[in-house]
């Protein structure tokens, strides 16, 4: 039966107004228990709940842990830990197959992994922690702060003799073009021009330099694009790590250690893996020639991960866990804080999901219809383009088949870990997308 709520406060609109019609001398209010607290919401503290608990389906969810397993016994997946979240609370925590087929050592829930390019993200969020302490605007030149990457010019095609041609640049490049690799940056391994060559001799991601050495042999080369011209992945997030060191005046992997993973109990991640974390490590698989699963590094092996490296790469070099990224994807779908920590303002974490590409820019980066880029993460406009369910999702992956994304619709967090490369290798993220929304019983996004 529903309670009229206007016939329900009748007898408090008495109270009240028979205590403003009696005469004072004749009022005597006694008050025998202090008012009841509002009721707090529930924590958002990653415990585990059952998926029922937060709008779930256990038995739809199980598909996910069915689909994973299944991509193991094909020889498809050597190893995979999912993990699901909403309102802040884990649903689902599985893991599948192996850590190392060859020892036999099964995985587990707290591997580590190699996370690539999820270290973006995280550098950018350190970076707006600086920018919340007013250490820089967005629109502020990149060489303001980084004089290294002053009077930078652009390649505009070779010569006939095949030297490459150069003009000066429309505008320098701005904190946000280097945020939201709109800078006229590349990687040099992704793409093939005559920057990228000079960017491979230049030897730029070498574990055995500095940030602002490589910050300074980046300066002695032209950018492949104008600034703003083009969305183009880069170093750019590299960069924003010497960024952070030049504004804070710490060493980058000080600033994460003191400012972010000791704060959010981030624990198992850092640039290199302790000889006590060693036994934890997953080997990274590729594929053979028939199909199957192949032991072999990635780049070349070019960081063994035992020894902590000079470079502390902002754009790639993180080893971390499971439970570690979901506390930080955490923070970032509550607003910017996890556990009482503040982190980022519930309004810098919305501008970090907004739009940030120049006007113009189609909405395909990376080839993804519907997806724009905002800063250090990507953004879905159009989920029915882009294939998923929620606008304003924002996400990225690493080289090693990691990914992750947050739904702030469906208060929905998914961190996936597996550490693989080459031809054949199973588009996880769409299939854990399917598995993880066709559990929801409970939408928030559906008029």
């Amino acid at each position: 039966m529903k309670l009229n709520l206007h016939l329900a406060a009748l007898p408090l609109m008495m109270i009240g107004l028979l205590a403003a019609c009696s005469p004072p001398a004749e009022v005597s209010v006694s008050v025998d228990a202090a008012a009841p607290e509002p009721m707090a919401a529930p924590a958002r503290d990653l415990a585990m709940t059952a998926p029922e608990d937060v709008g779930m389906d256990s038995g739809r969810l199980d598909r996910l842990t069915g689909a994973m397993q299944g991509l193991v016994d094909e020889g498809r997946l050597a190893g995979v830990v999912t993990a699901v979240a909403r309102h802040g609370k884990i649903v689902h925590f599985e893991s599948a197959g192996y850590r190392d087929i060859e020892a036999g050592a099964p995985m587990t829930n707290d591997t580590l992994f190699r996370i690539y390019s999820m270290t973006k993200p995280i550098t950018g969020v350190a970076l707006m922690m600086l920018y919340e302490e007013g250490r820089f605007r967005l629109s502020d030149p990149v060489e303001k702060y980084i004089p290294e990457l002053s009077d930078l010019q652009v390649a505009a095609g070779l010569d006939e003799n095949g030297e490459l041609l150069t003009e000066p640049a429309t505008h320098p490049m701005t904190v946000r073009e280097l945020m939201a690799h709109t800078g006229g940056l590349t990687y040099g391994i992704f793409s093939a021009s005559g920057v990228d060559s000079l960017y491979v001799e230049a030897d730029l991601l070498n574990n055995d330099i500095s940030l602002k050495e490589m910050v300074t042999r980046l300066g002695a080369i032209p950018l492949r694009q104008q600034p703003g011209a083009m969305w183009h992945y880069s170093v750019a997030v590299d960069v924003q790590g010497y960024l952070v060191e030049v504004l804070s005046g710490m060493a980058f992997d000080d600033f994460l250690d003191e400012r972010l993973f000791g704060p959010l109990g981030m624990s198992d991640t850092d640039f290199y893996v302790p000889p006590e974390k060693v036994d934890r490590f997953a080997q990274v698989y590729t594929y053979d020639p028939e199909g199957n699963l192949a032991a072999a590094e990635m780049f070349g092996g070019l960081n063994g991960y035992f020894e902590d490296p000079v470079l502390k790469s902002g754009g790639g070099g993180l080893v971390s866990s499971t439970m570690d990224y979901l506390k930080f994807t955490q923070m970032l779908a509550n607003g910017g804080e996890l556990d009482g920590v503040r982190i980022l303002s519930p309004l810098t974490v919305d501008l970090m999901r907004r739009n940030q590409l120049p006007r113009g820019l189609p909405d395909n980066i990376l080839g993804a219809p519907g997806t724009v880029f905002g800063l250090d993460f990507a953004v879905v406009t159009d989920p029915v383009e882009a294939e998923s369910f929620s606008a304003g999702e924002y996400y990225w992956g690493g080289a090693a088949g990691t990914w992750f994304w947050i739904d702030p619709v469906e208060d929905l967090i998914v961190v996936g870990m597996i550490q693989q490369w080459g031809q054949g290798l199973p588009n996880v993220r769409a299939l854990s997308r399917q598995l993880t929304y066709q559990a929801i019983m409970e939408p928030l996004g559906v008029n």
